[in-house]
């Protein structure tokens, strides 16, 4: 016969695991929302990307419903050490990947602006960008569901890859403005929709970062490589 501690004990665990899959649920949907933005970009399909938009609304509920369960954690069991942790990380990690959703519907919106443009070449270099940002999301949530925090070391490194193809692109986006100034106005959109992937990397690392302290019990030290040379670029460079 189990004990009142056991039990206590018991209910704790089983919601922390059900806090646990609403958060990968809710990265996974994070994930889908931005690769269903491309799509909707690359298709210049502006029902799609509205649908994108309007489904933002899912992902902030799902924030506020983990937050809730993490009060409910706190009621339940006055938590130390590792089970204190995980409760925290839990709150910043929703946190996270909302950001990430209004990223992915601020992707959709700009796309349904540039569909009243005509196509720019360069449009499609995004795709790489933001394969590598989902990748990245979908890799730190399988580091948060496994507690593995080698795995989520390796998605902090990866953010460098993001920055440098980002980095790369915006320099292309510049150069075409200045050879063709009937572009400058969708290529401005492509700037900030790039600018809104590389920020999917940032919180991604921020994920990682948090997975990282749950196992560990210590923060990453380390300086992060940052490859967002952006702010130093100049007309003329390479």
């Amino acid at each position: 016969m189990n004990t009142p501690h056991e039990h206590i004990v018991k209910s704790y665990d089983a919601e922390l695991r059900r806090l646990t899959g609403e958060i990968i649920e809710m990265g996974e949907l994070a994930a889908k929302q931005l690769e269903a933005s491309m799509d909707a970009l690359g298709k210049r399909d502006s029902r799609a990307a509205q649908r994108v938009a309007d489904n933002d609304d899912a992902l902030d509920a799902q924030e506020r419903e983990i937050s809730h369960g993490v009060l409910r954690l706190l009621a339940l069991r006055q938590p130390i050490a590792r089970d204190l942790r995980e409760i925290l990380a839990a709150l910043r990690i929703a946190a996270d990947i909302e950001r990430i959703g209004d990223y992915a519907a601020n992707v959709a919106k700009r796309s349904t602006v540039l569909n009243l443009s005509a196509p720019v070449p360069l449009a499609g270099s995004l795709s790489a960008l933001a394969t590598l940002a989902c990748e990245l999301v979908r890799e730190v949530m399988t580091a948060y569901r496994e507690r593995d925090a080698d795995l989520a070391h390796a998605v902090w490194e990866r953010d460098a890859e993001l920055d440098a193809l980002y980095t790369g692109l915006f320099r292309e986006l510049l150069t075409y403005m200045m050879e063709d100034a009937r572009s400058i106005t969708a290529c401005t959109h492509l700037l900030f929709i790039a600018k809104n992937i590389e920020r999917i990397g940032d919180h991604a690392t921020n994920i990682a970062e948090n997975v990282w302290f749950v196992v560990r019990a210590e923060p990453m030290t380390e300086a992060r490589a940052k490859r967002d040379l952006t702010t130093e670029w100049r007309p003329g460079d390479p």
